[in-house]
């Protein structure tokens, strides 16, 4: 009975606190609504100035539009799931307010704490999307990167600051759904208004980690701890290096970083924020998570086989095409494909001209000495095409005799300028001229490279035959892989851009009125349809962050340098968790992306994604695979031990399904199978009518994820699958919230509790 009151008088409390929260929420939208209405009215008004028709009226309203058209898709943006945090300080040591209206201390003032260990609360924020003021401008919500919402993520026992209680609130759409606290200073008794301070839950962490986890990245600006929160705002010079393990929140400290940087400094990031993710999947994730943390349109997240305009990576190559692909060896397979790919057997060997009333020729040998010639240096191959223009020209008129025959020099120059004329204005001399030195395409000329016997040509004495043989065939099917795309980009940049006359823009009928062209210059382009268009057409970043950086190869690393030439950079990686098989190489092809630029390292120790118990099982496999290293703490144990499995090939499927469908009923959220890259779209089928809590993945697709439940299938074909397999499997095992499951077959040589070979002691 007693523990019965007991409970009833928690929930009375809980309830309580709740009730306050949801308050406050109320409040705040209706000053999001105020706000909401205020941009309408802005929006309206700016038409109604567009009625008046002169060249300033037109320009004030395309401003006016642009800046409330801006406010009101933000505040409409950040209408769901608005406040999610809150902390209560003492009083601090001077009075000084910022900007925020948030008082401007870090420490408490020298009288806040009593003798008796009591104290009063002095200030109340709440943490939020972005920033709110009441109509007085006193704070109803701290935007979350401000200095003053930065003791909600670095507050801690040991370091306190002024903050007494740090509480996180869950919310869906305008309802409080609960509260969980933390105390920071537990040796207080600390009051509010009079009451003493209630203190609910058991631990915000330990609450946000327990929940379930789906196939969106949850907005986890409300667990971020200490260690990630100074990554987050390290200051942004040169290259910020994070290494952390499974579960340190690496992902979530670049994603967090973004919009810290935008808010610290918006004009010098305003030419973009570049975000590097190692597959699709992860996009899908993570992609959602910027727009809750108020920043949108400025930072671009790219899976590596997204990164050129027009082509998406949907095939796989198998670990030994892989290896070749990716390898820095490539570039000089490329380099010269990307001049031989101009020698096709179609190409005309002959040019004939009449000129002076004479045919001029030239033949076969001919030719190729005018293209050896013109492909001297190191210039992109379609920006040499005007060169070898001029050469076949030179050697026309040289054979006319012409020059010989003219002394003076105007006249020459005026013979040969009435030569050229001539010569270039025959539609035959532009046939030929096109077959004979085309533009060339980075997908042309990878098609090109398929044709095995061209491919040994230009990749002798650097590829061997069996490399050759692999790389051409998987170059013949339709679809691109994830190495495709690095390749397709090198040779953008070894091919280049033919100049493009430029194209006259279409006449606007207020060009009609007088001096418009004085008096509104920017008329051709209005401010928004130029963010547009650089957005589409932006190749370099101001700041670039590569998530999982330990994966990308030394060609994909080519491809990102070449978008943050001037950038800063924040690079994040776990070198025990790469899928690349020589990483000293990757090594090195990073280290020139970023150049001599200083670095700034961080690590993240912490591991809040697995439970122990999850976390000890994966550690026997980095030993095997990174002896020496060290796994990251997990600060939580559930008393749930990982299960095995053990069955034989025919049983697989129904094994794999049965055991899906059992973790379904024991968890709230996802479940992930992950298998060996060979097996996806089979385990896919295994699993189609289960439902979309369940996701079947390759084992090189699970990077950066996680599910409430996992489900890693024959841990030893994901391990055998690659030299860096061991690394694969060390990330697979970690990818739970709560429980795994290990199913091994006969190859994994289960013992009779069904323990893989390579997971016992």
């Amino acid at each position: 009975m007693a523990a019965q009151e007991a409970d009833r008088v928690v929930d009375t409390i809980r309830d309580r606190e709740v009730a306050v929260e949801q308050d406050h929420l109320d409040q705040v939208y209706r000053r999001l609504e105020e706000k909401i209405h205020e941009a309408e009215f802005l929006m309206r008004d700016a038409a109604r100035r567009g009625q008046v028709g002169t060249p300033g009226a037109l320009a004030e309203r395309d401003a006016q539009v642009f800046r409330a058209g801006v406010h009101l898709n933000r505040l409409n943006s950040e209408f769901e799931d608005f406040l999610f945090g809150r902390i209560d300080l003492l009083y601090g040591k001077d009075g000084k307010k910022g900007p925020d209206g948030a008082y401007t201390s870090v420490e408490p003032a020298d009288d806040a704490v009593r003798p008796d260990n009591t104290a009063e609360i002095g200030e109340t924020l709440h943490i939020g999307r972005i920033g709110v003021l009441d109509a007085d401008y006193s704070p109803l919500v701290i935007d979350w990167r401000a200095p003053a919402a930065a003791p909600f993520y670095r507050a801690t026992p040991v370091d306190p600051g002024r903050v007494v209680r740090r509480r996180v609130i869950r919310s869906k759409g305008r309802r409080v759904l609960g509260v969980e606290d933390d105390l920071m200073r537990p040796e207080l008794t600390a009051t509010l208004d009079g009451a003493e301070l209630p203190v609910i839950g058991d631990g915000a962490l330990m609450a946000a980690l327990g929940r379930a986890r789906g196939h969106t990245m949850r907005d986890i600006v409300s667990s971020i701890q200490a260690e990630q929160d100074l990554v987050i705002r390290a200051p942004a010079a040169s290259v910020t290096y994070v290494e952390g393990g499974p579960g340190t929140g690496k992902t979530a400290v670049a994603l967090h970083r973004a919009a810290y940087l935008l808010y610290q400094d918006r004009r010098r990031y305003a030419g973009g924020i570049l975000i590097v993710s190692p597959t699709p999947l992860l996009v899908a994730y993570t992609e959602g998570v910027l727009p809750s943390l108020g920043e949108e349109g400025q930072v671009a997240i790219r899976a590596v086989g997204s990164l050129v305009d027009g082509v998406e990576a949907t095939a796989y190559d198998d670990p030994a095409v892989a290896r070749v692909k990716g390898s820095s060896r490539m570039l000089k397979v490329l380099r010269k494909a990307a001049r031989g790919a101009l020698e096709r057997g179609d190409a005309p060997d002959r040019l004939r001209v009449v000129a002076f009333g004479r045919r001029v020729e030239l033949e076969a040998e001919e030719l190729r000495s005018i293209r050896h010639a013109a492909l001297g240096g190191t210039a992109p191959v379609n920006l040499l095409r005007p060169r070898a223009r001029r050469l076949i020209l030179d050697a026309l008129y040289a054979k006319t005799g012409a020059a010989a025959r003219q002394s003076d020099p105007e006249l020459a120059a005026e013979l040969r300028s009435s030569f050229d004329e001539d010569v270039t204005s025959e539609d035959s001399f532009t046939e030929f001229l096109d077959a004979w030195w085309p533009e060339l395409t980075p997908r042309g000329v990878l098609a090109a490279m398929a044709d095995e016997r061209r491919l040994g040509r230009w990749a002798r004495r650097v590829l061997n035959q069996g490399e050759v043989r692999r790389l051409a065939r998987s170059l013949r099917r339709d679809a691109y892989s994830v190495h495709d795309v690095a390749l397709l980009d090198e040779l953008q940049t070894l091919l280049g851009a033919p100049a493009r006359p430029r194209r006259k823009r279409e006449l606007d009928p207020l060009d009609q009125l007088t001096g418009l062209e004085e008096l509104m210059p920017v008329r051709e382009e209005s401010q928004r349809e130029r963010a547009e268009r650089l957005e589409r057409e932006r190749v370099e970043y101001a700041h670039v962050i590569v998530d999982e950086a330990q994966d990308l190869t030394p060609m994909q690393w080519r491809m990102v340098g070449r978008r943050g030439r001037h950038a800063t950079w924040t690079v994040v990686g776990d070198p025990a968790q790469s899928s690349w098989s020589v990483p000293d190489e990757a090594a090195e092809a990073r280290d020139e992306a970023l150049g001599t630029r200083p670095r700034r390292r961080f690590t993240l120790t912490v591991n809040y994604r697995n439970p122990a118990e999850i976390a000890e099982l994966a550690a026997k496999v980095l030993a095997l695979a990174m002896p020496g290293a060290e796994s990251p703490r997990a600060v939580r144990s559930t008393g749930v031990e990982p299960r095995f499995t053990a069955v034989g090939d025919g049983d697989l499927a129904e094994v794999v399904r049965d055991e899906a469908r059992r973790l379904l009923d024991r968890v709230d959220g996802t479940v992930g199978v992950v298998v060996a890259m060979n097996r996806r779209e089979q385990a896919a089928r295994w699993l189609a009518d289960l439902g979309d809590r369940v996701v079947a993945l390759g084992s090189l697709e699970a990077k950066g994820l996680e599910y409430d439940a996992t489900v890693v299938v024959s841990p030893a074909e994901i391990a055998d699958e690659s030299p860096a397999g061991l690394r694969v499997l060390y990330v697979a095992l970690t990818r739970a919230t709560q429980q795994l499951t290990v199913i091994a077959g006969r190859r994994d040589e289960p013992d009779e509790a069904g323990v893989p070979d390579l997971l016992r002691d």
